[in-house]
């Protein structure tokens, strides 16, 4: 007979709201409870900070988290699997960059446009009221 000893430990399924701090990440676990008397569904949320001792995880991601021994004042479960990874839009730099560039571009003509009007506009509107331009500031 091998000398195994069961352990039950609690297993969790939530969502990572924080990964900011190193080794640490911040699940939400959510679970449906009936109200005693109004037997009304409601919703609640609880935050485990849990160890994370590679970074495996990043905001968005579902993860399995389990208890463990206390690492920490607050850790106190620890990264078991990353279920599912977030999306991530995945968009060619070079679609964003052109897309910038032609944007960019179509402004400063247009503004480009607009100066020479103005200048044309202001010096004959001094040029009538028989003002001479003055270099310099005023």
């Amino acid at each position: 007979m091998t000398s195994e000893t069961s352990v039950n430990r609690k297993s969790r399924v939530g969502v990572v709201v924080s990964d900011v701090n190193d080794q640490t990440i911040v699940v939400v676990v959510e679970r449906a409870a009936r109200h005693r008397i109004y037997r009304k569904v409601i919703r609640q949320t609880k935050k485990y900070h849990v160890h994370d001792p590679g970074n495996l995880a990043t905001r968005g991601d579902l993860v399995r988290i389990e208890e463990c021994r206390p690492i920490s004042k607050l850790k106190k479960f620890r990264l078991v699997e990353v279920l599912t990874e977030r999306d991530v839009a995945e968009i060619a730099p070079a679609t964003i960059g052109q897309g910038i560039v032609e944007e960019i571009e179509s402004s400063a003509t247009i503004k480009a446009e607009f100066d020479e009007e103005s200048i044309e506009q202001v010096s004959n509107t001094l040029e009538e009221d028989g003002i001479e331009e003055v270099e310099g500031n005023p």
